[in-house]
């Protein structure tokens, strides 16, 4: 984003989409030489890495399902708790990113290239925040604290609730620091709601867990088709905050029924439909109280065990 306000305030707006596009073909090409299609055929992996992996491997079904159980999709509530918070997050998500430039510009009165400096800082403090949630959900996870629903849900959830209570703050905080931190922690801490149902697939369906994530992730980007049309709706003068506030309220709103719907129906443990090909083996415990229940509590384990 600061990159972007530079470009268009020095080169105009068409230099963004040609530094952008130059960047996609240079990472293709670095794709297309150093990417393997296995472990085995990777020059640069280790030994022990490719130990590892191929050891890992040995546990999971190697044969494709033979049919894929769409209705059983279709008819799970923990599959449509996945989706409807990938949904809710997504949609404050790219609103904020299509849309708060423009909020910083006309409300704030934020100059054109600090406004991509204050905008970028959201996104920021998710990468920031990232890194931590998923250890800190597995560290709940191997002592035995939390089981796998108990961490999704308490993961999920809070996150949606911060993020509403700082999304509506940030339409009364009506500074640049106030308005600027409400919003930075109602994004960033959407890392947090990743450790919950970005991961999830793999409790409840490890060998379906790429179809899931395709069958979430489409319902999941039609936030960033619509919510810029409706935001056009709402927001008739770009200088009005009342106007914005119908903004935030409806991301605030969706946050919060993505946080009542995933905590009531979603689920960490194997569903039935998904148990027939999936002949995982435990390799012990950590504790007495940590008993995994998924796939992922599972391969934490190996993965723990094997490095300790």
């Amino acid at each position: 984003m600061p990159l972007c306000s530079y470009l268009a305030a020095t080169l105009g707006w068409p230099s963004i989409f040609y530094c952008f596009g130059t960047v996609g073909l240079i990472w293709c090409t670095i794709w297309m030489m150093v990417v393997k299609d296995s472990p085995q055929e990777d020059p640069r992996i280790t030994d022990s890495e490719l130990k590892y992996i191929t050891e890992s491997l040995k546990d999971v079904e190697t044969n494709k399902p033979a049919k894929i159980p769409w209705k059983s999709f279709v008819t799970s509530m923990p599959v449509w708790a996945i989706t409807v918070s990938h949904f809710s997050e997504n949609w404050g998500f790219y609103t904020m990113l299509t849309q708060l430039p423009k909020y910083m510009k006309n409300v704030l009165n934020f100059d054109m290239k600090d406004t991509g400096f204050m905008s970028a800082l959201p996104y920021l403090a998710m990468c920031i925040m990232t890194q931590f949630s998923g250890q800190f959900a597995d560290w709940f996870l191997v002592r035995g604290i939390l089981n796998t629903t108990q961490v999704r849900k308490v993961f999920n959830c809070s996150a949606f609730i911060a993020q509403t209570v700082f999304m509506l703050g940030a339409t009364y905080w009506l500074s640049p620091v106030g308005t600027t931190f409400c919003l930075t922690m109602a994004v960033g801490l959407g890392a947090f709601a990743w450790a919950g149902f970005s991961i999830n697939h793999l409790d409840i369906a490890p060998q379906y867990a790429g179809i899931l994530m395709g069958f979430g992730n489409t319902f999941a980007t039609v936030p960033g088709i619509v919510s810029p049309i409706l935001t056009g709706y709402m927001v008739t003068d770009e200088t009005n905050v009342v106007e914005w506030r119908i903004v935030f309220y409806v991301s605030s709103g969706i946050y919060l029924f993505g946080s009542l719907f995933y905590g009531v129906f979603a689920s960490g443990e194997l569903q039935p439909w998904a148990v027939e090909s999936t002949p995982l083996k435990s390799s012990g415990t950590r504790s007495k109280n940590y008993e995994p229940t998924s796939y992922v509590n599972k391969s934490f384990q190996q993965s723990d065990e094997a490095y300790s």
